[in-house]
C-alpha cells in the first residue's frame, strides 16, 4: 500500500482554519466588487460559492475557489415543449450575457486590480496573494428549468446556471442541486462520502504530478462524481480507509466493466455523468480507476 492508513486519514480533514480565512476573505471581496460597482445596482444578483470549496470537498493545499455571479432579473429559461416566454409572463430582458461578464470584469479590475484579472474561456480568474486564494469568477444567468419537472407554473422550476464561454459553447449547470445532493450523502454515510472525496483527490493530484493520468482529462470534479455514485452501503462497509478506498475503486471499475455507468448521474443529478461532449469517457474512467488501483499498491 502506497499511503499508510495514518496518511489517508490526515487527508480526510478539510481545510486549516488560515486556508479557511483566506477562502473567506475571497468570496467578501468578490461580493463587495459587485455590490459596489454602480454599473450593476440597478439589477438583482445573487453571489454564491459552488465547486470544491462550498462542496465542502477541498483538499488541503488546494483550496481555490469557485464563484458564481448570478443575475436574476434576467433569466433563462427551458419551457415544456410548445410553451413560450408569454406562456409564463415573461418578456424579453434588458441586458445580454455579453455585458453582464464586461460589468462583472469592470468590477472585479477595480477591486483586485488589473494585474490581478485575467479572463480565461469560462471564467475571470482572479490571482491570489497573502490575503486571499486564487478565484475562478463565473458570471451566469439564472436558469430557470420548467421542462425536467414538466412545470407550467412560473413560480416552480429547477434552478440551475447558464453561461456562454469565449468559444461560444453553452454551459448549463445545477450547484445547488449538487450542494444539497452532497450534504444528504454525507449524512447517510455517517460522513464518510466526504472523506472519501478528499482522499480520491489527494492520490489523484498525486498520480497527475508523477505522470501518471491526465489531469485535464481525469478532473477533481470527475473524481467527486466518481464517489458519488458509490452506494452509500459500500461506502460504510468497511471501518479503514484502505479498505474503504479499495472497495470504492473496486465498485466503479466493475460497474464500468459491465456496462452499468450509463445511468450514473452528477452529484446535481440533473445531467449525466457521461455523455457527448465530455472530455472524459467510459474508456477513460476505467482505466483511471485501474491504475489508481495499480498506483496505490493494492
Amino acid at each position: 500500500m502506497r499511503y499508510s492508513e495514518e496518511t489517508l486519514k490526515f487527508w480526510t480533514a478539510p481545510l486549516s482554519k488560515t486556508e479557511e480565512e483566506r477562502v473567506d476573505n475571497t468570496i467578501n471581496m468578490i461580493k463587495s466588487a459587485i455590490n459596489g460597482y454602480d454599473k450593476l445596482n440597478f439589477f438583482n444578483i445573487e453571489v454564491f460559492a459552488q465547486g470544491s470549496y462550498a462542496n465542502n470537498t477541498n483538499v488541503r493545499q488546494n483550496s481555490d475557489v469557485d464563484i458564481c455571479v448570478m443575475l436574476t432579473s434576467t433569466v433563462f429559461c427551458n419551457y415544456v415543449d410548445g410553451k413560450r416566454d408569454a406562456d409564463y409572463g415573461y418578456t424579453d430582458g434588458t441586458i445580454s450575457y455579453r455585458e453582464f461578464k464586461e460589468y462583472v470584469i469592470e468590477a472585479l479590475k477595480i477591486k483586485f486590480g488589473n494585474s490581478a484579472i485575467s479572463v480565461g474561456n469560462k471564467c475571470i480568474n482572479i490571482r491570489a496573494n497573502s490575503y486571499h486564494v486564487n478565484a475562478d469568477v463565473i458570471p451566469s444567468f439564472q436558469y430557470r428549468d420548467f421542462k425536467i419537472i414538466n412545470s407550467i407554473d412560473p413560480k416552480r422550476y429547477v434552478e440551475g446556471i447558464k453561461y456562454f464561454a469565449t468559444d461560444g459553447k453553452e454551459i448549463i449547470n445545477y450547484p445547488k442541486n449538487h450542494i444539497d445532493n452532497g450534504k444528504q450523502k454525507n449524512i447517510a454515510t455517517n460522513y464518510k462520502y466526504k472523506k472519501l472525496v478528499r482522499i480520491m483527490k489527494h492520490v489523484r493530484n498525486d498520480m497527475v504530478s508523477d505522470g501518471k493520468i491526465d489531469g485535464e482529462i481525469i478532473s477533481s470534479f470527475l473524481v467527486e462524481c466518481l464517489a458519488w455514485n458509490v452506494p452509500n452501503d459500500q461506502i460504510m462497509k468497511y471501518s479503514t480507509w484502505e479498505n474503504t478506498l479499495r472497495n470504492a475503486i473496486a465498485f466503479l471499475w466493475k460497474a464500468i466493466d459491465e456496462n452499468k455507468q450509463g445511468d450514473w448521474g452528477e452529484v446535481s443529478e440533473r445531467l449525466y455523468l457521461f455523455h457527448n461532449g465530455r472530455k472524459w469517457t467510459a474508456g477513460d474512467t476505467k482505466k483511471f480507476l485501474y491504475d489508481m488501483y495499480e498506483y496505490l499498491g493494492y
